[in-house]
């Protein structure tokens, strides 16, 4: 083989080598994962608002990938192909309220490849403070957000303690057909005492020793109804002499409750914002309309005769509900 063969096969060799160690320290063997969120776009910070169900798709060549946003506009894309530092994607993000975004950008050095992207869409709705010519605002004061949070409470009212007896004679040979002792050696007796604990009731630490007689030859057991938690059966053998047995245990009532809870929504520029408990029912928006005090209810659709609001769930460790309201044409704070 000519030497100029050889160094030409030699240097093919060094390059792939080269460039499977770069594909390797780059980590980009299909380990690349796309996250950001897409907000709204607007000069004033606290008007970016995260944008639910959008559409992202990522494209790299003939590859596509797509996600959708959650509650709080965040969306994560695994991408599935082996990669090379450098290669160019393309980002399409869409949503039928706002104006479709197209942003391209390439993968580079580990720290480009775990980059969070955030992207801000423009809204296709005309901004709601324009309002006739000529016309006056219809003024929205006293704001006030008012729901009712259902909850329980365990109350302990009370207690019980009772004894009871099992009666036998201990050393007595078992007959087959008859209780026996668990190595089948001796005649037991059994008894069972049933509880109650009342109507709406239940029993908390129950506890059943024996207190007298002959304890280590003697078991116990306890058993709830099926169908009615606050009935209970406690059940004692002995295979040994008499003995004597105590139970004790607490009573509790669960109360069922409701509470009316006010608070005041945060107002920036012509939005207002208030989170709510996750179990929060029956919210309401207090507000008076050029001096009339009125109560609008907050349905599902979240439209109101002066606000569109839009409500999502909060993917943190507390569970809540978070309120995004804006003003309409005509109507200001």
């Amino acid at each position: 083989m000519k030497p100029r063969r050889i160094a030409l096969i030699t240097s093919g060799i060094l390059l792939a080598t080269a460039l499977l160690l770069l594909m390797r320290r780059d980590s980009s063997l299909g380990s690349l994962e796309i996250q950001g969120a897409v907000l709204r776009q607007d000069p004033d910070l606290r008007r970016q608002q995260p944008i639910a169900d959008a559409r992202v798709e990522v494209r790299s060549g003939r590859s596509l990938w797509t996600g959708e946003t959650n509650g709080e506009g965040y969306f994560r894309i695994p991408i599935r192909k082996i990669l090379l530092p450098g290669s160019q994607f393309s980002f399409t993000i869409t949503h039928p309220d706002f104006e479709p975004l197209h942003v391209a950008t390439s993968v580079g050095l580990r720290a480009a490849r775990h980059q969070l992207h955030i992207f801000r869409l423009i809204p296709t709705t005309p901004d709601s403070s324009q309002q006739a010519p000529g016309a006056s605002p219809v003024r929205v004061t006293g704001l006030r957000v008012r729901f009712v949070e259902n909850g329980s409470t365990e109350n302990n009212i009370g207690s019980i303690s009772r004894t009871f007896e099992v009666k036998n004679q201990g050393n007595q040979p078992c007959d087959p057909k008859s209780t026996c002792s668990p190595d089948g050696r001796w005649r037991a007796a059994q008894m069972q005492l049933p509880l109650n604990a009342g109507a709406g009731n239940r029993f908390e630490q129950l506890r059943v020793s024996c207190i007298a007689g002959p304890c280590p030859f003697t078991r116990t057991a306890t058993s709830t109804d099926a169908h009615n938690a606050s009935l209970m059966t406690v059940k004692a053998w002995d295979w040994s002499d008499s003995a004597t047995f105590l139970v004790e245990a607490e009573v509790y009532h669960t109360s069922f409750s409701s509470a009316v809870h006010h608070l005041f929504p945060v107002l920036f520029g012509r939005t207002l914002n208030f989170t709510l408990p996750s179990n929060e029912e029956g919210v309401s928006l207090e507000a008076e309309l050029n001096g009339t005090m009125m109560v609008f209810p907050l349905g599902p659709e979240g439209d109101l005769s002066w606000a569109s609001c839009v409500v999502r769930e909060s993917d943190s460790s507390n569970p809540m509900h978070v309120y995004h309201c804006e003003l309409k044409p005509g109507f200001s704070f």
